[in-house]
Parts: structure tokens; C-alpha cells; sequence
């Protein structure tokens, strides 16, 4: 099942055929980045541009757009950064909040066809977001939890997927506009949390045949060694089914585009090599 994403000059296609996992810049949010969430608040769009150039350079496909910190009014700040971003780089960008007035006068700026991040199976979320996701025309992550939180286990959180697909149909909203979050919890607090996300990945695409997105950092959260369990994590999410990630293009490109080629979607390394000529290209500029 294809997602196709749009901005101005670019089409991202999200599927588990043979186009390239998809990875979604996470680095323009400043929940734990105080530099960001002071630029925001200073109306510093020449440093959140900056960040947008080094994501797309590092590999990014779509770049996340999230400007919730303290003090910021999201309903403007969200229109105008958004707006900024799709001047400064040409990938399409994924709108980040649960303020229903901030996407829809985010989407109201941005051409093409973005990404909002995100529903859920709250009966509140899907009536809020739902409706503006359908009257701008754009594709919307559904995350698998509802009014009773998230669920312990794989059957109960396909149950929420199949209600937030059904719920978009019934808006009119193709099955192929939904990517399916199967949410990630970190293994410092379960030992299990990880397998739970993996059996989960692997129903969603058996049952319902739809993209599949993740925050996959947070599985590592309060671990040592965070980057090597993140790396870990992916690959195995990459091999089960899913299709994109909100994640870290300058530490993960590399990683990722491994598993693309060793999955056999990436003709001749070509990805695969280009990622590895940019991380050399990244230690000769910092000098290591």
C-alpha cells in the first residue's frame, strides 16, 4: 500500500515495496533542546532552517514540525515555521501537534500534501483531528492508544488501529492516507515492550496491509548505550513491516539504509554508499 507525501518540489512514496524506508527528521522539536525552544520563542527561523538543511543533508525524507514549548502560540508559530521550512528545503514536512486551530492554519500554508502527526483512538482526538486531516487532504498517523491508555498487548492494540482505520473511512479518508503508530515504550521500564511493538508491527501489516511509522528512539529511554539498542530496535522494526520512522537522520541514516540493502531494496548499495560518502563527509568537516 502506497502513502504519497507531497511538497511544492518533492513526492515521498511510503510502502513495503521497493522504494527506501522512510525517515522522518525528528529534530524540530524542542521537548529537551532549550536552544530550540529559545529560537521558537525568539522568532529564530534562520537556526530552525538550519536544523531542516542538516536533516535533509544527513538523508531525511520528511521532516517533522512540532512547536509546543512554553509561551509559544502555536497557532501562529506552527503556520509561520512550517511555512519557512517549506521555502528553505523541498521535502514534504509532518505536522506536528494535537492544537486542531495550529494544523489547520499550518495546512492552510503548506502546498501539497503533508503529514500530521498525530490521532488516536480517543473518541476527543478523533473527532478534533480527523475532520481537519480530511478538509486539507493530507495522509495522518494513528497512534494505538485510546480512552483506556495504551494497550499491554498486540491484539488489543490492532483492535485501536482497525478503529482509527475505520473511523478516517468513514470521513472519507483513503486507507492509504493512515500510517499506523504502533507506539514504542522503552525497555528500562519493560523487558517486554519492545516484542509487544514488534508483534504489533507484524498484525497491522498481515490485517490491514498500511504503513507503519514509529518513535523509535524512545525504546531506549533510561538505557545505557542508547544508540546501539536504537540501531538494534529499528532493524528488527524494519524487518517486521514498518515502513517509516520519526528518528535521527545524522546518527541513524547509515543503519537504516543497511537494512535496506541486506532487505534487498537498495539496487547496487547505491543508498546505501551515498549515506556512508555523507557520514565520512560529516567527520572530515568536524575534524574527527
Amino acid at each position: 500500500m502506497r502513502t504519497v507525501l507531497r511538497s511544492e518540489k518533492r513526492e515521498v512514496v511510503i510502502d513495503h515495496g521497493d522504494n527506501p524506508f522512510i525517515m522522518i527528521g525528528e529534530k524540530i522539536n524542542p521537548t529537551g533542546r532549550k536552544k530550540l525552544a529559545e529560537a521558537l520563542a525568539n522568532r529564530d527561523y534562520d537556526y530552525i532552517c538550519k536544523l531542516a538543511t542538516q536533516q535533509v543533508a544527513a538523508g531525511a525524507n520528511v521532516l517533522d514540525v512540532n512547536v509546543g514549548a512554553p509561551g509559544i502560540d502555536e497557532v501562529v508559530v506552527l503556520a509561520e515555521v512550517a511555512r519557512m521550512i517549506a521555502q528553505t528545503v523541498e521535502i514534504p514536512l509532518c505536522l506536528d501537534s494535537a492544537n486542531r486551530e495550529a494544523l489547520a492554519a499550518a495546512l492552510a500554508v503548506l502546498p501539497g500534501k503533508p503529514l500530521v502527526n498525530s490521532v488516536n483512538g480517543e473518541e476527543a482526538c478523533l473527532n478534533m483531528i480527523l475532520p481537519v486531516v480530511k478538509e486539507y487532504g493530507a495522509a495522518v498517523i494513528g497512534l494505538t492508544m485510546d480512552d483506556d491508555g495504551i494497550p499491554d498487548t498486540a491484539e488489543r492494540r490492532l483492535k485501536v488501529a482497525e478503529k482509527i482505520l475505520e473511523r478516517a473511512a468513514q470521513l472519507g479518508i483513503p486507507r492509504e492516507d493512515v500510517i499506523i503508530d504502533p507506539l514504542v515504550l522503552t525497555v528500562g521500564a519493560n523487558s517486554k515492550a519492545a516484542s509487544v511493538t514488534l508483534k504489533t508491527i507484524e498484525l497491522v501489516r498481515k490485517e490491514f496491509g498500511v504503513n507503519i511509522s514509529l518513535g523509535a528512539s524512545n525504546v531506549s529511554f533510561g538505557m545505557p548505550e542508547r544508540h546501539t539498542i536504537n540501531q538494534a530496535f529499528l532493524v528488527l522494526a524494519i524487518a517486521a513491516g514498518a515502513t517509516c520512522a520519526i528518528t535521527d537522520p545524522m546518527k541513524l541514516a547509515l543503519t537504516i539504509r543497511a537494512a535496506d540493502l541486506l532487505i534487498g531494496r537498495d539496487d547496487r548499495g547505491r543508498r546505501y554508499l551515498g549515506s556512508w560518502r555523507t557520514a565520512q563527509a560529516a567527520l572530515l568537516a568536524t575534524g574527527n
